[in-house]
């Protein structure tokens, strides 16, 4: 197949039809390529589909540096200052979805991820994208008339080529880390991947007993005695370990230090908005006043009753007991409501990671996106070493890795 057709326009293939691929297809075609997109689902966007639960946090206007992970932050940020969150905003407006702000996080007014899917869906066929579902990519090849795309037993050259295929994560959408082999095999370096966004597993037997309770809490992550990472939010405990957003944002640095071998533990503060001191005064006035009463009423109201009755049994205290002859114990249950220590012992694996860590290196791309090793073949979106924290932020890297790879893949 020619590289060009009769009117002279560049040919741009674009491999993955997730939300970075899509991107990249309207963009190419706006400026007046013909562009063909090869997905190897029944249909494109699956993965769209699930992200914030259904409802589609699309951007975020807190954007800054320190919410992106890459061994070059920097250069994320100087992608991301040439399509930013308000290029996002302005890019849906015009596609006509209406959307809704909510402490920053911006979403579909309908709160249906389907509503951006449909979007770009039908802007692209509005533009003459050609979609090839079912499209397995099993090679792709630099000649010297072009980049020759394999699927099968067919083939065609263009003049570009997108690589938009994402990771590992959430195979069950079509994420199967097939770009990487593709990658390295054109002679690029890959850095170690592991899941990002995910839950953690722990050792302690006894969280069956608090499963399925939703707390808010603070969430400490040590090596050792080395602090790590932090944050705050609500804290999902479940039969296996500790989930939830605060968990999520702090997932990639203890999963990446759990695949070197090393051993971390999570600390839990149920009670953030006390300090230490606060929280033993408290308890002093509480015993003052309750000596007479039994453990359980002692603990009532404190923290989820599931999570109080774990921490009397944990302290070797009965619920019947007596407030005034067990003040120690009680110290040490007030204790546990600080400081509830966990060992992490693994993460969850790619089939619920919302996000993969680690890609293509920055350093073999150039300020378009481009390979610094196979010039014609462009990347975006998760296949790069790039992965944010949660709230929309790697949603907008697939905008902004998408527009630009685009632009550049059909430019003269």
């Amino acid at each position: 197949m020619n590289v060009r057709n009769d009117f002279g326009k560049k040919r741009v293939a674009v491999i993955g039809g997730g939300s970075s691929g899509l991107m990249a297809a309207i963009t190419a075609s706006k400026q007046g390529a013909f562009v063909t997109i090869y997905e190897r689902n029944e249909r494109v966007g699956k993965k769209i589909l699930v992200t914030g639960n259904g409802k589609c946090n699309f951007t975020n206007s807190d954007m800054r540096k320190e919410c992106f992970y890459s061994e070059d932050t920097d250069k994320v940020w100087e992608f991301l200052s040439r399509f930013g969150h308000e290029d996002t905003l302005r890019f849906f407006d015009e596609l006509g979805v209406l959307y809704k702000e909510r402490d920053g996080y911006f979403y579909p007014v309908s709160e249906q991820a389907s509503v951006i899917l449909d979007a770009l869906r039908f802007r692209a066929d509005e533009l003459l994208v050609v979609t090839k579902c079912s499209a397995c990519v099993s090679e792709i090849a630099k000649t010297k008339d072009g980049i020759v795309v394999k699927t099968g037993e067919e083939e065609a050259c263009y003049d570009s080529v997108i690589l938009c295929t994402g990771g590992y994560a959430a195979p069950k959408t079509g994420s199967d880390g097939k770009g990487y082999k593709i990658a390295k095999r054109l002679g690029h370096k890959v850095s170690i991947t592991h899941p990002a966004l995910v839950q953690l597993r722990c050792e302690e037997a006894y969280l069956k007993q608090i499963a399925g309770v939703r707390a808010k809490a603070s969430v400490s992550f040590y090596e050792d005695s080395k602090f790590l990472c932090s944050d705050s939010g609500e804290v999902q405990l479940t039969d296996y370990g500790i989930s939830g957003i605060p968990v999520f944002q702090c997932s990639r640095e203890i999963t990446k230090r759990l695949k070197s071998g090393k051993i971390c533990k999570a600390k839990l503060d149920f009670m953030p908005d006390y300090t230490s001191q606060a929280w033993m005064e408290l308890f002093e006035q509480r015993w003052q006043r309750m000596q007479e009463r039994s453990v359980q009423e002692f603990c009532n109201g404190l923290l989820n009753k599931k999570i109080m009755q774990l921490f009397v049994k944990l302290c070797s205290l009965k619920e019947d007991a007596i407030v005034k002859n067990n003040k120690e114990k009680l110290r040490d249950v007030f204790s546990l409501c600080k400081d509830f220590t966990l060992t992490v012992s693994s993460a969850n694996g790619y089939d619920f990671a919302q996000v993969t860590a680690g890609g293509v290196l920055l350093s073999e791309v150039t300020e378009h996106l481009e390979s610094v090793v196979c010039p014609g073949l462009f990347f975006a979106g998760e296949i790069l070493d790039v992965d944010g924290i949660c709230g929309g932020y790697n949603l907008q890297w697939a905008w902004t890795s998408g527009y630009i790879a685009g632009m550049q893949a059909a430019g003269n």
